[in-house]
């Protein structure tokens, strides 16, 4: 019974990081009419997903023992590892809060590794390094392509998609957004299934492909809401700077999945979109507070996966009741105090717009 519960949060995650993940890889291509049918993308996106994910072995093998040591990992483990993710992906859900799958998932297994004393510190350490790296690189790529974009329309107003060129670069777009959504099923399927090759209770070739058919029927039957928000939420982006956001983020994430390192998507796509904005619209754009949102995902998604994942094991596990009442004594404490500072923040914002009265 154990394990088929390991195996129905497994693919049960698998749906989800399709439908959030990969759905969201076509929105550039949605929102901009290029694939004017929302099915059309969303079975684009699953056979793309699916297709990545047959490649994302080497990812499955650091989620699955590159991080904690496969000998702790057993069915029990599996579960709270990937319970702990979901749960904290729901959560976040509710509160209204992005996370990345990559870094829910890691925190999960980094929370494990704590509460068994085992960790391998020096590629965990190449793992976060890589999670600010490759976004400020994508960051990078995209103001260059930015600027080189915007000096071309311009110049030649008929690559802004208006004129004889736009069949080629709906192409280019569909063709970016395809690329994506493999780049996706490439890293991402390792989050789901990884757990459950770290315990022996599947092999690599037939997690992935097993993994690849949820994330890509999570992408169908559940993407639909995510391809249509991240579609609206683009369509300020022209054809051509669609394709550079996909084609970047799509392309580092494939290069890290090469060298079996879960990256984070969602953040990724995110720079290369700020990216191209701020070489179109100057650095204006980090007044929105973007950035600090960005940071705040990357902060709160592994730390918030890790505290469930440590608490877990200590309580179904460990039974050491005494330490999971202690953290989570301070977890409801700095919530509280957060909130607290927020509250008068805003008092005091309030009071200051009101005049210093009433």
């Amino acid at each position: 019974m154990l394990i088929s519960l390991a195996f129905i949060i497994a693919l049960f995650f698998a749906m989800n990081i399709g439908a959030s993940g990969t759905a969201a890889a076509m929105g550039p291509a949605y929102g901009s009419g290029a694939i004017p049918n929302k099915r059309v993308a969303m079975i684009l996106v699953a056979v793309s997903a699916f297709i990545g994910a047959l490649a994302g072995g080497e990812v499955v093998k650091t989620i699955g023992g590159g991080i904690i040591p496969s000998s702790i990992i057993d069915v029990q483990l599996v579960i709270i590892i990937l319970g702990s993710a979901c749960l904290t992906l729901f959560i976040a859900n509710l509160m209204g809060i992005p996370l990345s799958t990559s870094e829910v998932v890691v925190g999960a297994i980094v929370g494990a590794g704590i509460a068994f004393q085992s960790l391998f510190f020096e590629k965990l350490i190449i793992i976060v390094s890589f999670w600010v790296i490759v976004p400020i690189v994508a960051f990078i790529l995209a103001f260059i392509a930015g600027k080189f974009i915007t000096k071309l329309e311009k110049k030649y107003p008929s690559f802004t998609g208006t004129g004889k060129w736009k069949k080629i670069l709906v192409v280019l777009l569909i063709l970016a957004g395809c690329l994506e959504a493999y780049a996706a099923g490439m890293n991402n399927v390792a989050n789901a299934v990884g757990p459950l090759v770290g315990a022996g209770l599947i092999d690599i070739s037939t997690a992935v492909i097993l993994g690849g058919v949820f994330v890509g029927l999570g992408a169908i039957l559940l993407g639909g809401r995510v391809l249509e928000t991240n579609g609206k939420r683009i369509t300020t982006l022209s054809l051509m700077q669609g394709t550079a956001v996909s084609t970047t983020g799509g392309t580092l994430v494939i290069i890290a999945s090469i060298f079996g390192l879960p990256v984070p998507l969602t953040q990724v796509t995110t720079s290369a979109i700020v990216g191209i904005g701020t070489a179109e619209n100057g650095f204006q754009l980090w007044q929105k507070g973007i950035i600090k949102k960005i940071v705040k995902v990357w902060v709160v998604s592994p730390v918030f996966s890790l505290v469930m994942s440590y608490g877990l094991i200590l309580v179904f596990l460990q039974a050491d009741f005494y330490t999971v009442v202690v953290i989570v004594s301070v977890f409801i404490a700095t919530v509280g105090s957060i909130s607290l500072a927020r509250a008068v923040r805003k008092e005091k914002r309030a009071f200051h717009d009101h005049g210093g009265g009433i």
